[in-house]
């Protein structure tokens, strides 16, 4: 199946927010779950997540394109966020996924981690509509994200997928990835500091 990716840009807003919905893809979130404090996003969801709302609408308007859609025959399937990794806050604090002092590279031992790299990128999530799912649309996404992040000048692109050992999963709980997926792209394992939690790379 083939499916046209393309990066949400100011024109594609208010297409992005139909596609959305009234909960803002899933429970009010309006992807802006990693980019914002715990405190934050909580605000944010209140008032059927107008916050969040506003937020992602601000940066689309800027032409900051926070995230990528997939179109079939014309119609939006399926989103991707990604972005520079520091933009997304709740990475950079995240116990589980933040950055380190440890190397990223076996081969480079002296090369860090610098959480304000603004090389490395991050694709954070995946909303895919119940109907549209186990059609491949996860997997053109991922695709288009390297593709955009590449173009854009990113030297990686980083994930926080979940390793699910060939089980199935909750779908709820499966939005940014599995692990699978991102090895069949070519994504390596970094970091690992819970075992259903790796942090994978790709260099571009």
């Amino acid at each position: 199946m083939a499916f046209d990716v393309v990066p949400v840009t100011a024109d594609r807003w208010a297409e992005l927010a139909e596609f959305f919905g009234p909960s803002g893809a899933y429970s009010n979130c309006w992807c802006a779950f990693w980019r914002l404090s715990g405190k934050e996003f909580s605000a944010g969801c209140a008032e059927r997540g107008a916050g969040n709302r506003a937020l992602l609408e601000r940066l689309t308007r800027e032409g900051r394109e926070p995230g990528l859609l997939a179109y079939e025959e014309g119609q939006p399937v399926g989103w991707a966020g990604l972005a520079p990794r520091p933009e997304y806050a709740r990475v950079l604090r995240s116990p589980t996924l933040k950055p380190g002092p440890q190397p990223v590279d076996a081969d480079d031992p002296d090369r860090g981690d610098d959480p304000d790299d603004p090389g490395v990128w991050a694709v954070t999530c995946f909303w895919i509509p119940r109907p549209q799912r186990g059609r491949g649309v996860a997997t053109a996404l991922l695709a288009g994200a390297v593709a955009h992040a590449r173009a854009r000048g990113a030297r990686e692109l980083e994930a926080y997928p979940v390793e699910t050992g060939g089980a199935k999963g909750d779908p709820a709980s499966l939005y940014t990835g599995t692990a699978a997926m991102f090895r069949r792209a070519g994504f390596r394992e970094v970091r690992k500091r819970k075992d259903t939690r790796p942090v994978m790379r790709l260099a571009l």
